[in-house]
């Protein structure tokens, strides 16, 4: 077998977990998961003329389920779960065959690199996994990346690799995968029948983290930029998982897309709940209404909805009333100072 076909061989295992077993039949769909199911694979490695540095991490949607210490290349499991789900695979021969690739890999790319006099330094990246729909139909898919920009990827419904650009580099590497068809039957196999079974395995021992919700918490508040322009903020926070809906109101009726409405790309916390802010710019006591409303599936049918309260009148009605008091007082004090000095004179 040839170098690159050696290393393709020897990464497939733990592309994706389990690979190594018998093929299985998936249960009936009742006890498969209720919604799509995303298991991908990144990884990064960055070449230098004499060094090279390899990052990857393995995710069940947004959950983080392995990660490769670079250090090493030895696979920590973020959860005790995941360990218990690898643990019907032949996690010796994964960890054996992963650092093999590993150590293949970079000396395949440096071959690659010299025969093409590519410049240093060079990026290599490869995304893929596999889509579990609740239905029980699968997909897979392997993408390549270089330099920030598509390679080849491997395409599933042809059973081929294919270049997704016009460079001589990719035309190489695309050639030196598709000339086994061994291997592309094996990676068939693999993205159809292994993935798909190992999701299954990680929803059923995960089910309680990766079921998880969190409920949002919204708040609204008011911005000034300029005298003419006032912006209301409505900030979610907290919440999982990530899809979420977050709208505005104006006199009850939902505000449109446009370019007075911006809303944010949904970022993460700490804590690994979500967060996202919505701004909508009005004008100042245009004499509308205004309500922030937030759908999220853990708040069931119903929804957050926090109206935006109009405080910019009680600086004026305080000063109203200070000049008030101050009035009464200087009135009273004009009294009593004229009676005080109508009773001097009567003395």
């Amino acid at each position: 077998m040839q170098p690159q076909h050696f290393l393709l061989f020897l990464s497939l295992p733990f592309l994706l977990p389990g690979s190594g077993q018998t093929q299985r039949t998936f249960p009936s769909p009742s006890s498969l998961p209720a919604e799509l199911q995303v298991y991908r694979l990144l990884q990064t490695s960055l070449f230098n003329d004499s060094s090279a540095e390899v990052f990857a991490v393995a995710l069940l949607g947004d959950v983080a389920i392995y990660v490769m210490d670079p250090a090493d290349w030895s696979i920590h499991y973020r959860w005790p779960w995941a360990r218990q789900a690898a643990s019907e695979g032949d996690v010796v021969k994964i960890k054996s065959h992963w650092k093999l690739f590993m150590r293949n890999m970079i000396q395949y790319v440096r071959e690659l690199a010299h025969k093409m006099q590519v410049d240093y330094p060079l990026v290599i990246q490869i995304h893929a996994g596999c889509v579990l729909h609740p239905n029980g139909t699968s997909w897979g898919f392997i993408d390549v990346g270089e330099g920030g920009e598509d390679l080849i990827a491997f395409k599933m419904e042809k059973k081929q690799w294919e270049p997704q650009q016009q460079s001589l580099f990719a035309d190489l590497v695309n050639e030196s995968l598709n000339s086994k068809k061994a291997i592309t039957g094996l990676l068939e196999h693999i993205l159809s029948i292994s993935c798909p079974s190992h999701v299954l395995s990680l929803c059923s021992y995960g089910k309680a983290t990766l079921e998880r919700q969190v409920p949002p918490v919204a708040t609204v508040f008011a911005r000034t930029p300029s005298p003419a322009q006032l912006l209301l903020v409505c900030r979610v926070t907290g919440f999982y998982p990530q899809p979420i809906s977050v709208t505005w109101l104006r006199d009850g009726q939902e505000v449109p897309p446009g370019p007075e409405l911006n809303t944010s790309a949904i970022l993460p916390n700490a804590d690994l709940t979500y967060q996202l802010r919505s701004i909508l710019v009005v004008a100042p006591q245009d004499g509308h209404s205004y309500a922030c409303r937030v759908r999220h599936r853990s708040l069931g049918s119903r929804s957050l909805l926090i109206p935006w309260e109009n405080h910019s009148s009680s600086p004026t009605i305080s000063i109203v009333i200070a000049v008030l008091l101050l009035v009464v007082a200087a009135y009273a004090m004009a009294i009593w100072w004229w009676k005080r000095r109508k009773g001097e004179e009567a003395t």
